[in-house]
């Protein structure tokens, strides 16, 4: 029977410490409360502390008040409400873009992106640990898809030379890898595009709001946002709101508009949303003193857990892992650090590779070097309680 199949399913999962559950959390700032007790967080991706900032909270409640609850159909129907134009007119100011489209969800974005600009005649290759988003997107297109080794761009190359000049080529990564806290090639990958003649989509949910001068994203840190073709990001993390934009040349998002079915066949967003990202994009560009303060904590935050001994990969971002490898030992790993107060979930395969189980930690802005210092000499204990460290 199917339903016999499904639990054995899930008992699988169990033995490889794979399963999932759901988790009731209720967040305060750089707390959480869960099973009623008040935890550190660092497992939110609240990096600027904007889900609680009163001034966006405050702009959800006036645009509620003013057009109600529900778009009440897409945007393409009647649901292209005019916070909207508000929204995506200060997006195009933010990105310094031709034009920008706000759609529901990272997720949501990356999957139309994607099955919009490729097709059986594309091919697209995507670094390898990109997010799922980008992943299911590849697929979905029903394009070729040639996963390079993560942030080689030396095999990209070789993959590059060896794809079929009709077809199209597009190249698409994500500009901070949310579970090791990593940085693209990005300067290299636009000379690779521009050399093979690629398309050059990047994914900027875990820069947006954070690098920059005014938040825009790690492209605009790196001073080659003109170079490429295609930015996403979301509101849902730095920005403390929700859902996602794409942004680009005026006839990529015009293309996007007519092709992008996650886009055409989903009810809009309600006005307390856009209202919320109205104000999110404009304060965001003002936090520098923010983003500086965030920088200082996870470059002190990084250095020590390297002091101590543990392995942190390639991090030099404020998403830092602490990898364990084995499932069992980063599950209890997580379950000591939250008896002890803090909250760092483990990430297990199949959302990192098999044998790089970990710890993710998520710095905010709104945390202090106090906290952390509290924080790492739990972390340290811990660790060397479990033989991860001496």
């Amino acid at each position: 029977m199917l339903w016999e199949e499904l639990q054995i399913h899930i008992e699988q999962l169990a033995e490889k410490a794979q399963k999932r559950t759901l988790i009731q959390a209720e967040s305060d700032g750089c707390f959480i409360h869960i099973d009623g007790r008040h935890l550190f967080n660092f497992s939110s991706n609240n990096y600027l502390g904007f889900a609680h900032d009163e001034r966006l909270i405050h702009a959800s409640m006036e645009a509620t008040r003013r057009y109600g609850v529900g778009a009440t159909a897409s945007r393409l129907v009647v649901g292209n409400h005019p916070l909207y134009e508000q929204a995506e007119d200060a997006l195009v100011r933010w990105k310094g873009c031709e034009a920008a489209l706000i759609v529901n969800s990272g997720y949501t974005a990356n999957v139309g992106i994607l099955s919009s600009l490729a097709g059986r005649d594309a091919v697209i290759f995507s670094d390898k640990w990109n997010h799922a988003s980008i992943v299911d997107g590849a697929i979905l297109s029903r394009a070729e898809v040639r996963r390079y080794r993560h942030a080689d761009v030396d095999h990209l190359e070789t993959l590059l030379k060896k794809a079929e000049r009709h077809k199209r080529k597009i190249i698409v990564t994500d500009t901070i890898f949310s579970m090791d806290g990593d940085v693209a090639p990005l300067r290299e990958l636009v000379a690779l595009k521009e050399t093979y003649g690629a398309m050059l989509v990047v994914d900027e949910a875990h820069a947006s709001g954070i690098y920059g001068e005014k938040g825009q994203g790690m492209a605009h840190e790196h001073e080659i946002a003109e170079q490429i073709d295609v930015h996403m990001g979301t509101f849902s993390k730095a920005l403390g709101a929700y859902g996602a934009y794409v942004a680009g040349k005026r006839v990529v998002i015009d293309y996007f508009i007519n092709t992008m079915r996650p886009f055409i066949f989903t009810t809009a967003l309600p006005p307390s949303v856009l209202g919320t990202i109205c104000t999110a994009i404009e304060i965001v560009q003002q936090e520098r003193s923010l983003r500086h303060h965030l920088h200082a904590l996870s470059d002190y935050f990084r250095t020590h857990l390297q002091q101590a001994g543990f392995d942190i990969g390639q991090s030099t971002t404020h998403i830092v892992p602490i990898i364990v490898g084995d499932n069992e030992r980063a599950l209890a790993f997580s379950v000591r650090l939250r008896e002890r107060g803090i909250v760092a979930v483990a990430i297990r395969p199949p959302t990192v590779p098999d044998g790089t189980a970990r710890l993710r930690f998520s710095l905010m802005a709104t945390m202090t070097k106090e906290q952390l210092d509290w924080a790492l000499a739990e972390i340290t204990a811990v660790g060397k309680e479990m033989g991860l460290i001496v």
